[in-house]
């Protein structure tokens, strides 16, 4: 049985060009310089969509996220692994597809730095996330995701995608 740990990344250099290739638990483990996508989901009310990883998530484990998303597999594009990664982690099928808004060098020392690709998605469909990715989840009116920004512990890179995206806005 193969593993999250097993799946094949695409290894890539600072200017995101590809330069080698690595199971995913050994491109942790190295601190191999690998690709992600972040899908910021609404529902029909303008709601984000919010949650809690399991505590067996290979990277940040038990943190809250106000994206949802992961890696890009070998061989994938980013706009590929934003609909797979958005309708798994959310548990619906037929999404649109996400919609490109920037794509950034995440380092956040450590080893921890990735490629990583941001979108957005309306997601009126009900959602029924991954037991083995979600351990708690809700649509948060924006208002109310700010003011938790400061109670809960965050998933570092996620935190860093929404100042850039506040940043991008204008906010």
């Amino acid at each position: 049985m193969t593993t999250p740990a097993d799946e094949i990344l695409d290894i890539v250099d600072e200017n995101d060009q590809v330069i080698g290739q690595s199971p995913r638990g050994e491109a942790y483990a190295k601190g191999l310089r690998h690709r992600c996508v972040f899908i910021q989901a609404r529902d029909a009310e303008g709601r984000l969509f919010v949650h809690r990883r399991t505590p067996t998530k290979l990277v940040f484990p038990s943190l809250y996220d106000m994206w949802v998303g992961g890696v890009v597999g070998a061989g994938e594009s980013y706009d590929d692994a934003a609909l797979r990664e958005a309708e798994e982690e959310l548990g619906v099928s037929g999404l649109p597809s996400p919609r490109f808004l920037f794509k950034f060098l995440y380092d956040g020392g450590a080893g921890h730095t990735w490629w990583s690709a941001v979108y957005e998605v309306r997601c009126e469909l009900p959602v029924s996330p991954q037991a083995e990715e979600v351990a708690w989840h809700d649509f948060l009116p924006e208002a109310e995701v700010e003011r938790r920004l400061t109670e809960w512990e965050w998933v570092p890179d996620g935190l860093a995608a929404y100042e850039r995206l506040k940043e991008d806005r204008g906010a």
